[in-house]
């Protein structure tokens, strides 16, 4: 690519019937001018897109990284979800497991306290089959030692 200092220091050579110099020379001096800063303008819109470009490559990695994090994140969090819900279940067996054990207990409660029931009861009406028997024995020494 021509530079503008190639411009500026371009010399033509001089020949019968050419163009005029200062012509040429002020035309030159414009062209100069026009390139230098369509020059200057390029270089610097390669340096934005340079720099440009940098960012883009920041973006990407940021952007990774916020992926790998989202992730890690969804990950731990179905992990924890699985290790809840495992804890929870776990959770819910031993309260069956407790209120199965529970009835048990409850129900050999239930059944000792019924056999003790029975118990009293036959030795109640043993009691009362005892006393009456006793009642009418001593009615009958009453009522025979009335009559002698």
């Amino acid at each position: 690519m021509i530079t503008p200092l190639e411009i500026q220091n371009k010399k033509f050579r001089k020949s019968m019937r050419g163009y005029k110099e200062d012509e040429v020379d002020e035309f030159l001096d414009k062209i100069m001018v026009d390139y230098e800063r369509l020059f200057n303008e390029n270089a610097e819109l390669k340096d934005k897109l340079e720099q440009m470009n940098n960012n883009i490559g920041k973006y990407k990695n940021i952007e990774e990284t916020l992926t790998k994090t989202l992730i890690v994140a969804q990950n731990a969090a179905e992990e924890l979800r699985s290790n809840s819900m495992k804890e929870a279940e776990m959770i819910i067996q031993e309260a069956k497991q407790k209120i199965r054990d529970m009835n048990v207990a409850a129900n050999k409660e239930i059944n000792k306290s019924q056999i003790e029931y029975e118990e009293i009861r036959k030795q109640m009406q043993i009691f009362k089959t005892r006393f009456k028997t006793l009642l009418e024995a001593q009615l009958e020494l009453v009522l025979n030692n009335d009559i002698e």
